[in-house]
């Protein structure tokens, strides 16, 4: 009977043990995964395009602030279903979209420099 009772206790202290190793693991994945998020580059005050109005009824117009670049796309996503509604290349520093075509929601912009890396994205509405 004593050698049943020994090998529970070990068992017990094992169990014990694999659960503080266990919670360790987690919190040293925890804290790793932290630290290597990255912060963003801009803050709101930082945004290339100011857009107005938003919400939007019947038009919305993009306004590239500072020394935009050339070669810009944009490209307009439904929020919801994720589809295309819009693309445009080499966009100047100031354009207006017509929204007769576009259903109430929230849509989102990326807009793209000339190799295709999004520099910056953003939502607006459309309440008609």
């Amino acid at each position: 009977m004593a050698y049943f009772s020994n090998n529970k206790s070990k068992f017990v202290s094992l169990r014990r043990t694999l659960t503080i190793l266990s919670i360790i693991l987690l919190i040293a994945v925890q804290s790793q995964a932290q630290s290597s998020r990255t912060t963003p580059v801009s803050s709101v005050t930082d945004k290339i395009i100011k857009l107005y109005p938003n919400p939007a009824t019947t038009y919305i117009t993009f306004d590239l602030q500072g020394a935009a670049k050339k070669g810009l796309t944009i490209n307009i996503y439904n929020g919801v279903l994720g589809k295309k509604m819009y693309e445009a290349t080499d966009v100047p520093s100031k354009f207006t979209i017509n929204l007769n075509d576009y259903n109430r929601g929230v849509y989102i912009y990326h807009l793209k420099d000339n190799t295709g890396r999004i520099i910056e994205t953003g939502k607006f509405q459309v309440s008609n």
